[in-house]
């Protein structure tokens, strides 16, 4: 009976191994074609080396969906605008967030572009009514044209590294719209260990001294402290606060109240998301208008006219950046062309099918948006500075394969704020100053759009 028994459970276990096999060799049949790479660190280094080389290489290779394993995740490639459409139009059918591990851990599992579904909901609804443009209207407009106004003052006659300075432009503002009066006391110390925080968001999950990721998640450690710090002060203070903290402290519509973690992932996100795209495209935007005197003089002249209307000191109001349409067209063809931000992640939640293959559930899908924003068809002479493209009729804002700033209900929620603050920045640079490059300084596209030794500019009174 017992020899029986047996051979039952051993008939049963290689019955089960056999299926599992099966299962999954008919995944794999099912997956578009491509290239895993090495076990665990996969084809990561040939991604963040080569870039959209190695993107190019492997769609020439095997199409405009392939497979692969990048950033410590088996990840599926759509470099094709109707599936990346499909993907970013349809989160409900089995397509969340999936961002990596190094950015989950670091910028907080109750980001916004980690959750999904009712949470992203109220989390995306707390974050609007903080840095959307009713907010940006009637109180955030006036204090960014305050502190640019003070932020750009006396450049005349220096030599600059327009990158290290916008960079430092980026975090100061977005920092002191959230905590105004702590801001001066601790801003030195925040932005040191929140610049760690940014690099280890796009670092391989290995927790060791001395790598980015271990550095990435100190910081987010003493990034939480300081912010903890804050918190505890003023709920022991009566004194209140003008700034974004304060709100989110006061929770005053209940629709959106978060926990002390929320606020502090929160925080850290409007943080993130405003720095590096907003600082570089900052930094970019006066490269082109360098190297484009004709697009430079179409710019002043718009903030010239539009000056000529006011007093000399008087602020820009939300009418005078409503009106400055070819600066927001400077700002969509920067973007566009140094491609800031290259794509977006989604993951699995089910097997789905998604043009012929299956894509097992738990996988990574790499919306790869960036070889859109080069399609001639989108756009003539892709590799052209030409911001007059989005001043057609039918505007390229609102065009189906347009994804700058997101698409579908994962549309960048800090995309008008930051529109707001390259404007205000490039208004009062441009009608201030003249510069010139010095130095030759080299850039570099992937996976960051920056200058390695900086982008040295020398100001002078315009």
């Amino acid at each position: 009976m017992a020899v029986l028994l047996l051979t039952v459970c051993g008939l049963v276990m290689v019955l089960c191994l056999c299926f599992a096999l099966l299962k999954r060799n008919q995944i794999r049949r099912y997956l578009p074609p491509g290239t895993m790479g090495w076990p665990f660190f996969g084809e990561t280094t040939e991604f963040l080396k080569h870039g959209p080389n190695f993107m190019k290489n492997q769609r020439a290779r095997y199409g405009s969906l392939f497979k692969s394993h990048i950033l410590g995740c088996p990840t599926v490639v759509s470099m094709d605008p109707e599936i990346n459409r499909y993907i970013l139009m349809n989160e409900g059918k089995g397509l969340v967030p999936g961002y990596p591990q190094s950015m989950l851990e670091i910028l907080g599992k109750n980001n916004i572009a980690a959750v999904h579904g009712a949470t992203h909901k109220y989390i995306r609804g707390s974050m609007l009514s903080l840095i959307g443009p009713a907010s940006i209207r009637l109180h955030l407009l006036s204090k960014i044209d305050m502190l640019l106004r003070s932020y750009l003052d006396n450049w005349d006659g220096k030599t600059i590294d327009i990158q290290e300075r916008t960079n430092e432009m980026a975090l100061l503002i977005s920092f002191k719209l959230i905590v105004e009066i702590e801001s001066s006391q601790i801003y030195e110390t925040f932005k040191k260990e929140f610049d760690k925080l940014v690099v280890g968001t796009l670092s391989l999950p290995i927790n060791i001294p001395g790598s980015n990721y271990h550095q990435g998640l100190q910081g987010r450690k003493r990034v939480t402290k300081l912010l903890r710090q804050i918190m505890e002060e003023r709920r022991a203070s009566s004194v209140t606060h003008n700034d974004m903290l304060d709100e989110l402290l006061r929770n005053e519509d209940s629709n959106y109240k978060l926990s002390d973690v929320e606020i502090i992932d929160q925080v850290i996100t409007i943080l993130y998301s405003g720095y590096e795209t907003v600082s570089t495209t900052t930094m970019m935007a006066i490269k082109y208008l360098h190297d484009h005197p004709r697009a430079l003089q179409e710019l002043r002249d718009e903030h010239f006219a539009m000056r000529q209307r006011k007093k000399p000191d008087e602020p820009i109001d939300w009418n005078d950046y409503k009106s400055m349409n070819f600066t927001r067209a400077v700002i969509y063809e920067t973007s566009r062309l140094a491609t800031i931000v290259n794509g977006v992640l989604r993951k699995t939640t089910k097997d789905i099918e998604l043009n012929g293959f299956i894509i097992p559930e738990g996988w990574r899908i790499y919306v790869y948006t960036r070889e859109i924003n080069y399609d001639p068809f989108l756009y003539p002479e892709p590799f052209t500075f030409n911001p007059w493209r989005w001043l057609d009729s039918k505007s390229l804002e609102s065009h189906n394969y347009c994804f700058i700033f997101g698409g579908g209900t994962r549309l960048c929620p800090g995309k008008e704020l930051g529109i707001v603050k390259i404007t205000m920045f490039l208004h009062y640079f441009v009608t201030t100053y003249r510069w010139e490059e010095v130095g030759g300084d080299k850039l570099v596209q992937f996976p960051r759009v920056e200058a390695p030794t900086g982008l040295h500019i020398r100001v002078s009174k315009y």
